[in-house]
Formats: C-alpha cells, structure tokens, sequence
C-alpha cells in the first residue's frame, strides 16, 4: 500500500535545523512537501493564502516557538482561531524545555511539543515518528489530491 504524502510547512528560521528535517525525511525515504517559512510573518502570510484557497493546505506545521518577527506562540494563537485554518495539526519542535513553553503550547492548543534534537540521528527518529503517527495512524482532514515529493519555500 502507498504511503500517505504528507504536505508539511515548516516555519523555522535555523537553515541548520530546516537542513536537518530535510536529510531526515530523506533517510526515512519519506516523500512529502516541505514547505519552509524562515519566521513567523512568513508562515503566517503562506497560510493565509491556503486561507483564501490560492495555495494548498498543509496536513501538518511544523512550528519552532523562537522565530524571529512573529514568534511561533502567536502563529501558533493565530492558526488556533482561524476557522479555515484551526484543523491543521501544528506540532511545536523547539529548542525549549521549559514547562512554562510546554504549557503554554497546548494552552495555545498545540497538538504536539517536541523538544528538538540534538544531532541527525536523532531528528531522523523524531521525524520517522513524525511520518508513523500522523501519516499513517492518524486520520486527517483532506488537505488536496496527491502531492510531489520535494522542498520549497514559503515565499514561492
């Protein structure tokens, strides 16, 4: 049976850290969209787009907290009380430990808090844990027909 293509935007300024995502989906052989934002005004004015159906809903964001402009907490507010955009799934993968950043996030109504790894090894579980979940055990709502499996930025 194929697997589900994921569509994931990923709002993230860390060229480092989007890298990192990109060679894990690739070791996990994983054929997704990737859609990098590089700070959170970016990854607002990309869904805002989705909002008024000119580009294709993610399945699932990827949101880092510490973004330079807007920061992921009011990304995350924003997304949450969007009618056309409170159904996507945003998982919070920050360098926070903080319990206060935790609760926060799912205050905010985050769907997942993920402290981000240290080294590839480590991002290619998260990210094939990632894919298991939310690509083949959870249902999502219908985000478009099948997608390509490459990269892109928000901006495009």
């Amino acid at each position: 049976m194929a697997s589900k293509v994921l569509r994931m935007l990923v709002i993230e300024d860390s060229p480092s850290d989007v890298r990192l995502i990109q060679e894990a989906v690739r070791e996990n052989n994983i054929c997704c969209e990737l859609v990098v934002a590089r700070d959170g005004v970016e990854g607002l004015a990309y869904l805002r787009k989705v909002d008024q159906g000119v580009t294709e809903r993610p399945d699932l964001i990827l949101l880092d907290l510490n973004l330079p402009r807007k920061n992921g907490r009011e990304v995350l507010a924003e997304v949450k009380t969007s009618p056309g955009l409170k159904q996507i799934p945003v998982l919070v993968v920050t360098s926070s430990r903080s319990e206060d950043d935790v609760n926060e996030a799912y205050t905010l109504n985050a769907n997942c808090f993920i402290s981000k790894p240290y080294n590839l090894e480590e991002y290619i579980a998260v990210v094939r844990s990632i894919d298991e979940f939310w690509g083949h055990t959870a249902t999502l709502p219908e985000a478009g027909g099948p997608a390509p499996c490459w990269v892109r930025s928000a901006k495009a």
